[in-house]
């Protein structure tokens, strides 16, 4: 498969690193991937894309071949938001795009869709196991309706208290520590995973603790993963069902890595949804999802 790299500047000079592959004059899809990957974790989806889409995959600033600034105010969600902006008006600027993203890319794209520069631009939303953190601290903050799942779900979320702490998380990722909770993938950087601390550090408890939940008017494809073992299913509807007008589920049996153990799963999901968004009517749910 071939692929295309070009340089995008973002707001604040931060360069990010874009990859195109598949057809040059396919629908477009920009996938926006997670903590501790890079744009790589995104190939297998690709390759089997290529036939029908142009696949957009960029490096989120901190990783990659992007730039890695070294404040942890540079990571605030304000700039992750503009750099998606950044690449959609680089590589889309005149149609809509099919968004896909995986678990802090996922949880980067939910205060996009509610920026104005991108009204109208995106034409729908796949969210991988990355819930709006601020859907997610308003269904925490309603713990006493469901009791079980909130303490669940803080169970499966004891790392993002553990990565607040200073210094304690650079010592365990360079002895290795932090892999062992990792699928293994050759393309993931030590540099990676250390400057992706700063996604947390920057946004986590900030929005968590004084959440300000937006209402979501671009359709939205939940892709839940039912062996999780950082988003339970509970949080991935409950925080995005009373939010979203247009939402669709499915739920795959799979762990946090779908998008690179499942490809072929998670390929047949955005296609099968990026035509649902693109018939005149996109009330209906497709026929192998569940909500």
């Amino acid at each position: 498969m071939t692929e295309l790299s070009r340089r995008v500047v973002s707001t604040d000079d931060v360069t990010l690193a874009v990859h195109e592959s598949g057809r040059a004059d396919g629908p477009v899809v920009v996938a926006v991937h997670g903590y501790p990957d890079n744009h790589h974790v995104w190939d297998g989806v690709a390759a089997r894309l290529a036939d029908q889409f142009r696949f957009v995959a960029y490096d989120v600033r901190g990783a990659g071949d992007s730039d890695k600034p070294r404040p942890v105010s540079a990571y605030r969600m304000p700039h992750l938001v503009d750099d998606l902006v950044a690449v959609i008006d680089a590589v889309s600027p005149e149609r809509p795009v099919h968004l896909v993203a995986h678990d802090w890319g996922s949880i980067q794209c939910w205060p996009a869709l509610t920026d104005p520069r991108l009204a109208g631009r995106v034409a729908g939303y796949t969210s991988i196991s990355g819930p709006s953190i601020d859907h997610a601290g308003a269904w925490l903050r309603q713990a006493r309706q469901h009791p079980r799942a909130s303490a669940r779900q803080l169970a499966h979320s004891t790392y993002i208290a553990l990565f607040q702490l200073p210094a304690l998380p650079e010592l365990a990722i360079k002895a290795g520590l932090f892999e062992r909770a990792l699928e293994p993938a050759s393309y993931r950087t030590r540099p990676d995973e250390l400057n992706g601390l700063k996604l947390y550090r920057a946004n986590m408890l900030a929005r968590a603790t004084r959440p300000r939940p937006a209402r979501i008017t671009v359709p939205v494809h939940l892709v839940v993963l039912e062996q999780d073992a950082f988003v339970t299913p509970e949080l991935a509807v409950g925080a995005a069902q009373p939010w979203v007008a247009e939402l669709s589920v499915h739920r795959l049996p799979a762990g946090h890595w779908a998008v690179s153990s499942r490809p072929e799963a998670i390929a047949g999901l955005v296609r099968e949804f990026a035509a649902q968004v693109g018939r005149p009517s996109s009330n209906s749910v497709p026929s192998n999802v569940s909500t």
